[in-house]
């Protein structure tokens, strides 16, 4: 997954996405009411056959946006979009929005994020290591696919919008990042002149939306410490990592302070979380663990719910059944409810 994958829809009610069995289609499940029991695992955007990753995000006016690629012919293949209005509703069919290079097989994890008008903007890394995107239209349709350059990049990207709507596009090469920037709505992002020199652990980019002026990007280094950039200074080491993937990170209030929130699959299995007030990672964040043991694959999200209480959720990839979730307790701290599971 590319993007946080437990959503709560305009309507109050959390919705979460997986591949099913096989690993060949997107699935949902959705509360049946906020906070209530949950619905079957159902299709999202027709019968297609799809590669993994998925990429989505959120917009403000609460749509989801997703993106995966799917086989064209043998050996090759494209990137798909759909577009999910209400959790509860359909998703729109898959429709095509063709390859960075015009044809060829997959060149990497695709990122989405949503700008202040409700416009996608794909990322995709092409044959030539650099990064290439193309965006949706004010009046409807996609524009050209863009290069926006950069060389030997690796793995994910991480892309988010801000609180002005502005986008901002992370990836690592083998020895620094890459952040390019939106200057004005429905612009092309602008790469920072020179790449930012650190190590970065392959599949732990993740990016969130910090302030009005930053959103701050987390990842892994080779020696196991969790760093947090935002571009303009020396990426910090603030915490070691709790296990081997990403972070999912939410920002929420805690005892009435704007705190970014960390989870992620601890060395353990159990789920670790860590908290801090929001870009002050000098503070300093402890790690502390919860719920059962999960599979090496499993992964973690975080949402607030209809009543602005964190949500944490675990789910195995390609077994949507396998899906656990925790609530915060209406009290001081961060107390959690005993992790359930979803039936």
């Amino acid at each position: 997954m590319n993007g946080d994958w437990l959503i709560r829809g305009r309507d109050g009610r959390l919705c979460a996405y997986a591949y099913a069995p096989g690993n060949d289609a997107i699935v949902c499940r959705t509360e049946l009411a906020p906070g209530g029991p949950w619905s079957p695992p159902r299709t999202v955007g027709g019968d297609q056959r799809l590669h993994p990753p998925l990429a989505l995000d959120q917009g403000g006016d609460t749509y989801v946006h997703l993106v995966s690629w799917r086989p064209t012919v043998p050996g090759e293949s494209g990137l798909v979009h759909s577009t999910h209005f209400q959790s509860h509703l359909a998703a729109l069919d898959w429709t095509p929005i063709g390859h960075p290079n015009k044809k060829g097989d997959r060149t990497g994890p695709p990122a989405v994020a949503v700008d202040a008008q409700g416009r996608a903007h794909v990322f995709v890394r092409n044959k030539g290591g650099g990064v290439s995107m193309r965006a949706q239209l004010e009046k409807g349709g996609w524009g050209p696919w863009r290069d926006l350059k950069g060389t030997d990049v690796r793995g994910e990207l991480a892309a988010v919008a801000g609180e002005s709507g502005l986008i901002t596009l992370f990836a690592a090469t083998a020895d620094g990042l890459l952040r390019w920037r939106q200057e004005k709505p429905g612009e092309t992002p602008v790469r920072d002149e020179k790449p930012r020199p650190a190590t970065v652990r392959p599949g732990t980019l993740s990016a969130l939306s910090t302030s009005a002026e930053h959103a701050t990007l987390f990842f892994t280094d080779d020696d196991g410490a969790l760093c947090a950039w935002r571009g303009d200074e020396d990426p910090v080491r603030f915490l070691d990592a709790a296990g081997p993937g990403p972070v999912a990170a939410v920002r929420c209030r805690l005892d009435d302070v704007d705190c970014t929130l960390l989870a992620q699959r601890a060395h353990s299995g159990r789920v670790a979380f860590a908290a801090y007030p929001t870009e002050l990672e000098s503070a300093g964040a402890w790690w502390a663990e919860s719920g059962p043991a999960l599979p090496p694959d499993a992964r973690v999200a975080l949402a607030e719910d209809a009543n602005g209480r964190v949500v944490a959720a675990s789910c195995v990839p390609g077994d949507p059944d396998r899906m656990h979730l925790t609530r915060r307790k209406d009290e001081a701290g961060l107390a959690l409810e005993a992790w359930r599971q979803v039936l």
